[in-house]
């Protein structure tokens, strides 16, 4: 019998009484699709609120700095996106892969309108946990700098987008870089250097910024991906000043450059809120937008993990003062003695479109990576899909990690969908999860199901050990099955 090839999503045969029967594993449904049992509470955590800013020039010239036509609820142009194409505007990407994880509600402040906090109106920044402002065109007026500072030293999330020198979109005499220098220097809340940092007025017409060496900060290793460099494409950098201000931070550095220059994206903190900024808008820039514009794919750009850096930036400046260090250091200190929070994993959800960070085998040779609608990831836009091709298949994927001794929790979680045509009695295609050999769990056609499942394992008997975790899917000669994961993490604190 031929079986659906990984081209074509293979029908979702499950009946709805399945039982997912993966003793070791904590089954956790997809927020999408979570219902509530009878007599079994369930607790939704309500999404993070993220305004985008269209009100400062962010479309002049060829910039397009927009997640949506559709002003100022992107739903309205299209309620299920699928990818950036789904919603128009060059940082489309940015705003789509925020919006599949189902933990973030999106709003634009459109043109024409002012940025307040505190006046009770439905875009009023009182009403977000971070606002982001994509190199803006038009200075900010007196009142609206207020607003900004005062958002942030009250626990908002502050992301900044700048870009060269001399790039006066609009030609009313303010390019990026001044003016968020003016924000920073002439505004009526702290005007001694709040973030402890400056735009430098430059135009680096090209370069690979690196990422520096640290596995516990929260934006260089959040749960879409691990960042390990950006891209400038006609952009500028920062000079940092920690003596104003300790909590700042260099993340990516341009060629040949450290400290305290040449920073390339950096965050800091200001009051109970978070500020993280860039250099340059060609890194955001999903090459897609409205018609007439010249646009750049810098999302894409081979040369940087740069959605991966706007995503997990954009997930850190989200989260409330508490929630993780501030200073953007990294994450808080666990339960146990000299443990940093941390999650492990490189490349966690596959958002890189590769198999970066993993070791892959595939006995027919096709990638298990995966950005069909035949399969829709977790969250983000990639996935990783073993086996279904209705042929005898082996299918791994493995990553080893190093887990720090002395913290109270070690976690690894994932997301697994799992869509079968065999039989729902017995088992012939299965997915085995190993650490260091040995099986945590075990899965086969019978638990295929619609969604996905988060699975949940302990692995407080690795502390302080190199443990290599590996998928193994393996399908026989008939009927296809499908094993697809997301979001893997190793979370310890």
């Amino acid at each position: 019998m031929i079986r659906a090839s990984k081209a074509v999503r293979p029908a979702a045969l499950a009946a709805a009484g399945l039982v997912l029967a993966a003793t070791a594993a904590t089954v956790q449904p997809h927020p999408a699709s979570a219902a509530t049992t009878a007599g079994t509470a369930t607790t939704v955590t309500a999404p993070k609120r993220v305004l985008f800013d269209n009100s400062k020039g962010e479309t002049a010239g060829n910039a397009d700095w927009i997640i949506s036509t559709s002003q100022p609820d992107p739903l309205v142009q299209n309620a299920n996106p699928a990818g950036e194409t789904s919603w128009t505007g060059a940082v489309s990407a940015w705003g789509v892969a925020l919006q599949k994880t189902g933990n973030y509600s999106l709003k634009t402040l459109p043109a024409g309108n002012t940025i307040t906090y505190g006046t009770g109106g439905a875009l009023d920044l009182a009403n977000f946990d971070e606002f982001v402002l994509p190199e803006p065109n038009v200075k900010l007026s007196d009142a609206e700098k207020t607003a900004v500072m005062k958002f942030v030293q009250n626990g908002g999330g502050l992301f900044l987008i700048s870009d060269h020198t001399q790039s006066d979109r609009n030609n009313d005499g303010w390019d990026s870089p001044a003016i968020i220098n003016d924000l920073l220097t002439t505004n009526s809340v702290d005007n001694t250097d709040p973030f402890g940092f400056s735009v430098d007025l430059l135009n680096i017409t090209t370069d690979n910024p690196r990422a520096i060496t640290d596995t516990t900060d929260p934006v260089l290793n959040g749960s879409f991906g691990k960042v390990t460099g950006s891209i400038i494409r006609n952009g500028t950098t920062f000079t940092l000043k920690p003596a104003d201000n300790p909590a700042v931070k260099g993340l990516l550095y341009r060629t040949g450059y450290s400290g305290n220059t040449g920073a390339a994206f950096v965050t800091s903190t200001f009051g109970s809120g978070r500020v993280a900024i860039w250099g340059d808008s060609s890194p955001i820039d999903d090459g897609t937008g409205q018609s007439g514009n010249t646009l750049y794919n810098g999302w894409n750009d081979p040369a940087g993990t740069d959605a991966a850096l706007a995503l997990n930036a954009t997930a850190w400046l989200a989260q409330s003062s508490g929630t993780g260090t501030g200073g953007g250091t990294g994450g808080g200190t666990g339960g146990g003695t000299g443990c940093t929070a941390a999650q492990l994993i490189t490349n966690p959800g596959f958002e890189t479109g590769s198999t970066s960070g993993w070791t892959e085998t595939n006995s027919n040779g096709t990638s298990t990576i995966n950005s069909s609608s035949s399969e829709p990831a977790h969250s983000g836009s990639y996935d990783a899909w073993l086996d279904g091709y209705g042929a005898t298949t082996t299918d791994t994927l493995a990553q080893t990690v190093t887990l720090p001794a002395g913290c109270a929790a070690y976690t690894l979680s994932f997301w697994l969908h799992i869509d079968s045509a065999a039989s729902t009695t017995s088992a012939f295609d299965t997915l085995t999860v190993t650490a260091n050999g040995t099986t945590l769990a075990g899965y086969n056609n019978t638990n295929a199901a619609a969604g996905y499942q988060q699975r949940t394992f302990n692995l407080a008997g690795y502390a302080g050990q190199s443990v290599t975790l590996k998928f193994t899917g393996t399908e026989d000669y008939t009927k296809q099955t499908s094993f697809v994961l997301d979001d893997v993490n190793v979370n310890v604190s």
